[in-house]
């Protein structure tokens, strides 16, 4: 028998967190090892059951991003997502940011396949962001500080045609091997073109990436 991806819920509303559990005991590989409702047990929890994946709420007791912080630090091989309904970009960022550790940031009342979806690409090794979020927070998101000591982006109209491919297959939340099949190139070709990418655009990952990708798409079709 496969063995199973362990996910720990942590959430102080009981009703969100039976909904949760129920639509991932829904998939044969998945098993709900522990619930939790506030940073401290998170981080319990985290120590303890040594779960694959770690749901948590950002507004949890305690905080969800300090809970994040902790154990990330504790736990490097758990994969922590937020699951919640704050939409700022300054909490995106801060969950998001090196500091915390979560790997995605995923919007309450998303449908369950693509609730599931998301959760198999973070495990998979990508970052993730709601994309309904990602396609406001072109505003809200702040310059960078570019390399040559201005401020702002590169931008994608300073890409390649292949670059500019490849950054939007990002947007969709495509996988570097999903990237490769569909562009006919090597996943290791794919993981050449990925730093330099982020370096032009000026941003730190890849999903800050998939944020300007996709609202950059939204802004176009306007």
């Amino acid at each position: 028998m496969a063995k199973k991806i362990r996910i720990a819920l942590i959430d102080d509303h009981p009703l969100v967190r039976r909904g949760v559990a129920e639509t991932l005991m829904e998939e044969s590989d998945f098993d709900v090892v522990a619930e939790g409702t506030s940073a401290e047990e998170a981080v319990k929890i985290a120590r303890e059951k040594k779960p694959d994946v770690m749901l948590l709420d950002i507004t949890l007791p305690g905080g969800g991003v300090e809970a994040a912080r902790d154990i990330s630090r504790l736990r490097t091989d758990t994969k922590v997502i937020m699951l919640t309904v704050r939409e700022d970009q300054a909490t995106v960022r801060g969950a998001l940011g090196a500091s915390a550790g979560a790997r995605g940031y995923i919007l309450k009342g998303i449908e369950g396949p693509d609730f599931v979806a998301a959760v198999r690409k973070i495990l998979a090794g990508e970052d993730y962001v709601s994309p309904a979020l990602a396609a406001r927070s072109l505003a809200e998101v702040a310059p960078l500080s570019s390399p040559s000591g201005g401020s702002g982006r590169g931008g994608p109209k300073s890409l390649t045609e292949l670059e500019s491919e490849i950054l939007a297959l990002i947007g969709e939340g495509r996988s570097n091997s999903e990237i490769a099949d569909q562009l006919g190139l090597t996943e290791n070709t794919i993981e050449h073109y990925i730093t330099p990418l982020l370096q032009k655009l000026g941003v730190r990952n890849r999903t800050e990436a998939a944020i300007l990708a996709s609202t950059g798409a939204s802004s176009s079709r306007r």
